[in-house]
């Protein structure tokens, strides 16, 4: 694909989703499986459980190996899907950071079951257990801000590291629209909440599973929206960190089950950004037996299912017990001492 053709700023990306998207099906190499929408209340959240028994006809994706570059350069081009050449049906343009220099690719998702499903990736492979960088949130939220702007709404996610649902080991953010002008179910019961201090992390102490949340009210200008949002995710990921911590030597002192790396979900709004520290990558569903795969769409108030049974199980065990059993414990009494700030909502 000829870079002279591509989309190259976020409101231009914005506008070539939706023509690339239909294209991409009409020409076969996006396989779209059309779904039912599902509400379901759960501790305040409406959660969205799409039931979607074509999917149980996509073919199984290899397990991903989440490591860091080789230095086989041969061999990593030919097993990531993210690599050049792009299939023209499915790329829709390039972005650039200016100020870190850092490339990236916008390819629409190969597998969707909502509309204009869209990935940001690393020209470079970056491995998918690494933390999002500067460059990596600020293009993110141009984009969001562009579609915002252009009267479109979108939300952003990253699953990091092997627990976190993540289906590639290349580094790749996704954007998937909403129909509520608030965002993502999860947005509403953030907005909510009753803060202290708008610019330091919160928790929505409603939730059985540790969450850390900043709300965000962002400058305009490039140079002063790099800092404002790797601060917000540099104080988030550290209580991630300590929260898994936390988590590993409790399980640890049951069952010596140390766990793995470091794994997390991300979910970017324009007036949040919120961190879910992840312990497993699937849940047993106690109904139906069936392993459920959960990643950072679960936290934001989307489960998916391939079958009639498979719904009566979520709802039958209900949403938040589901992401509860692959989260972390919340450790936010003893990383906060209880500050006010953390109190989340009555």
């Amino acid at each position: 694909m000829s870079s002279a053709t591509a989309a190259t700023s976020p409101p231009a990306i914005v506008s070539a989703i939706r023509p690339a998207f239909e294209k991409g099906k009409a020409s076969g190499d996006l396989l779209f499986f059309p779904s039912e929408v599902h509400t379901h209340k759960d501790l305040g959240i409406d959660f969205e459980i799409r039931l979607c028994p074509a999917l149980l006809q996509k073919p199984p994706l290899p397990t991903p190996h989440f490591e860091v570059a080789t230095g086989d350069h041969e061999k990593e081009k030919r097993t990531d899907p993210f690599q050049p050449p792009y299939n023209p049906n499915l790329y829709v343009g390039e972005l650039k950071d200016e100020e870190e220099g850092t490339e990236y690719v916008v390819l629409l998702n190969k597998y969707s079951v909502v509309e204009e499903h869209f990935l940001l990736v690393t020209k470079e492979f970056q491995s998918q257990t690494s933390p999002l960088e500067p460059s990596d949130l600020v293009q993110a939220y141009l984009l969001l801000r562009a579609a915002n702007k252009a009267g479109n709404h979108l939300f952003a996610f990253y699953n990091c590291g092997e627990q976190s649902g993540a289906s590639q080991a290349h580094k790749h953010l996704q954007f998937l629209p909403t129909a509520d002008e608030d965002g993502p179910p999860i947005e509403r019961l953030a907005k909510a909440a009753r803060i202290d201090k708008a610019d330091k992390p919160f928790a929505l102490s409603a939730l059985p599973f540790a969450n850390h949340i900043r709300r965000l009210a962002l400058p305009t200008t490039r140079a002063e929206l790099e800092p404002a949002l790797a601060q917000a995710f540099v104080e988030l990921l550290d209580l991630c960190i300590s929260t898994v911590r936390h988590a590993t030597a409790a399980a640890a002192a049951v069952d010596g089950d140390a766990g793995g790396g470091l794994s997390y979900n991300v979910v970017l709004t324009l007036g949040h950004l919120y961190v879910f520290p992840r312990r497993r990558e699937s849940h047993r569903l106690a109904v139906s037996g069936e392993a459920l795969s959960v990643n950072a769409l679960g936290f934001a108030g989307y489960l998916l299912v391939k079958s009639d049974a498979e719904l009566r199980a979520v709802t039958a065990e209900g949403p938040t017990n589901v992401l509860k059993a692959v989260a972390c414990a919340s450790a936010h009494d003893l990383q906060v001492g209880g500050g006010p700030e953390f109190d989340g909502i009555a």
